[in-house]
């Protein structure tokens, strides 16, 4: 599975109505779309909404109304099903380039942070997902993530088809593993009654560092590789390395720089084996303050 044209081919959002529905509502009408690309907003619901259909085709069509009012092909539909299931069968259907769905849905229970049905799409959908959260104040400042992984190099290779507006300023970090302490390293080494050596304790201090200036020549390797990628793309980005844990490092970095949406690689495999989105992606998911799309790679073979 190769990443489709971001910029040309059908986008499917999935829509519920909520705020962060709205939002995405939002950050689709500031994109720059080519002129044949086509929104088809969805509409599910379940057996137990049946009485409430006619209020559900009351806000899609407000939906699409006020994408058109943006300028937008649109066009709409409502179907029975469970959620996931059928925005990803819609969009394998609809051949879309991606998904867009709002971070949290109206019925989300309190306290989790990220929707259920957000959750299944982003793990078993093929295709890149966009999870908008609101508010939505404009695409600003996109941060992308990389990790040298086929699935991040992946998303570089793609972004220069997605139509971001004009104006955005785009940031990419490399989060390598933090340095282990001496004394991390000393609490493992053998010891006791039988241990006739002492803990090398300059061999280990020489290791730590070469270790450390291997992981920063290979980060700044992937940084400047990225940069000129998406140069050649036409887009111009800053770099920035950074050592900790890796989420948590984005996640801190997106709120200093006010980052309006994180795009990250992950990963999926075959619908017989269960689908595993990388957990730093996953974490991003939940806990980030802004937008986040994945990008995955090819889909594995069952």
């Amino acid at each position: 599975m190769s990443t489709p044209n971001l910029c040309t081919l059908n986008i499917l959002l999935a829509d519920d109505g909520s705020a962060h529905s709205k939002a995405a509502i939002k950050l689709l009408g500031d994109l720059p779309l080519d002129e044949q690309s086509l929104i088809k907003a969805l509409r599910v619901f379940t057996p137990s909404d049946t009485a409430d259909v006619w209020l559900l085709e009351r806000t899609l069509e407000l939906t699409e109304k006020a994408l058109k009012e943006q300028g937008k092909r649109v066009e709409s539909e409502i179907i029975l099903g469970h959620p996931a299931e059928k925005i990803i069968e819609v969009a394998q259907e609809y051949n879309a380039s991606m998904i867009v769905i709002g971070a949290k849905g109206l019925r989300a229970t309190f306290g989790i942070l990220l929707g259920g049905v957000v959750q299944q799409v982003v793990e078993h959908a093929d295709l890149p997902v966009l999870v908008v959260r609101e508010p939505y104040n404009g695409l600003k400042r996109v941060l992308f993530t990389v990790d040298g992984s086929e699935q991040s190099n992946n998303m570089i290779g793609c972004m220069g088809d997605f139509p971001f507006p004009n104006g955005v300023e785009f940031d990419i970090l490399h989060v390598a593993p933090p340095i282990p302490s001496e004394q991390e390293i000393v609490q493992y080494w053998p010891s006791g009654l039988d241990t006739s050596f002492t803990i090398p304790i300059d061999e280990i201090r020489e290791k730590i560092e070469e270790r450390a200036k291997e992981e920063e020549a290979r980060g700044k390797e992937m940084l400047l590789e990225a940069r000129e990628t998406l140069r050649e793309n036409g887009i111009e980005a800053q770099i920035s390395f950074m050592r900790g844990d890796g989420a948590t490092e984005i996640i801190e970095y997106a709120k200093d720089r006010r980052i309006d949406l994180i795009v990250s690689g992950g990963r999926g495999l075959g619908p017989v084996r269960s689908w595993i989105l990388g957990s730093v992606s996953r974490k991003l998911l939940h806990y980030a303050p802004c937008s986040v799309m994945v990008v995955k790679g090819e889909k594995e073979d069952d």
